[in-house]
């Protein structure tokens, strides 16, 4: 798994490194949200007021320049916190990473055409993906709840949607056109048609609705904040060094690279030439599809407390 579940190494033009832009504002965008818990947990009236130990753990795992900024900007937080307060700062313990393991092609069979979930896949496809999710969320809620004291805290964010319908075009579409550039190499022999119907991306874009309801029935934490926001699918929109019309869908295609490629590359036994040609051509359709709308990719941040 840790051989193909990773991000694009190194400095090349396919890194994580080079092209993290939207992950970067991801952060930076929620990190008010994870100051705002340490804030406090350190003004709890059970947070040690000596010199006590804070634990922490960055579960995401990049490479490149965003691998430490979270945690750099909330050490610098602590430590100017304490002496706010008045209080000899805590003792610091870092975590980086965490790479699960998981088989979750098991009834996806018939989702051929598809690599997401789409408005052609069926019922059943559906209910795999919820199933897989649902499992999944509870099982990360449980083993997280016994690494956390009582009163410890959480903050996660990951990639949502604001309907309830977990096919809808919002979440889904940007899949979509990685299906057509996919189906339209397999139609032309450039990679192997049985693989492509085997294939289906291992993430859920859960609602609101759907965290809420599987936090409550995990049992283990209380929602504090729980909130959607959405960025550009162009992350370099409003940035100093803005990007020539049409490019937006380049950089985006490059960023979903720097994730999925080792992926797609693994699944697909592809050569780099072919992996080249897979993302050129879904640069290509973002390019078209950015040029008619303004889409946005819909995240979900909500911040727990362990409850005993």
């Amino acid at each position: 798994m840790a051989n193909v579940l990773h991000m694009n190494g190194g400095l090349e033009e396919t890194s994580y490194a080079l092209n993290s832009l939207l992950q970067r504002k991801g952060i930076t965008r929620t990190l008010p949200i994870t100051k705002e818990n340490v804030a406090e947990l350190m003004r709890s009236s059970s947070f040690p007021k000596g010199k006590g130990r804070l634990v922490m753990a960055d579960l995401g795992c990049a490479s490149g320049p965003n691998t430490l900024l979270l945690m750099s900007e909330v050490i610098k937080f602590v430590h100017n916190l304490s002496k706010e307060l008045g209080q000899e700062s805590p003792e610091l313990q870092i975590f980086l990473n965490d790479l699960p393991g998981n088989d979750f092609n098991h009834g996806l069979e018939e989702n051929k055409g598809n690599i997401y979930l789409a408005s052609s896949s069926p019922p059943g496809v559906l209910e795999a993906y919820y199933r897989q999710f649902h499992m999944d969320f509870s099982s990360f809620l449980k083993s997280k709840s016994q690494e956390l004291v009582i009163g410890g805290r959480m903050v996660l964010t990951l990639p949502g949607r604001r309907g309830e319908e977990s096919s809808e075009k919002e979440c889904c579409y940007i899949w979509e056109l990685m299906s057509i550039a996919l189906n339209q190499m397999a139609s032309e022999g450039l990679i192997d048609q049985q693989k492509l119907d085997s294939f289906n991306l291992p993430m859920y874009m859960p609602s609101a609705m759907e965290v809420e309801a599987e936090v409550e029935k995990q049992g283990s934490f209380a929602i504090e904040h729980l909130e959607l926001w959405d960025m550009n699918w162009d992350a370099y929109e409003g940035e100093v060094m803005s990007l020539p019309a049409g490019d937006g869908g380049y950089k985006l295609s490059k960023c979903m690279e720097a994730v999925f490629g080792p992926i797609i590359a693994h699944h697909f036994d592809s050569s780099r030439e072919i992996i080249d040609e897979v993302f050129r051509r879904y640069g290509l359709l973002l390019s078209d599809w950015m040029a008619k709308e303004s889409p946005t990719l819909v995240s979900l941040t909500v911040s727990l407390t362990k409850r005993y």
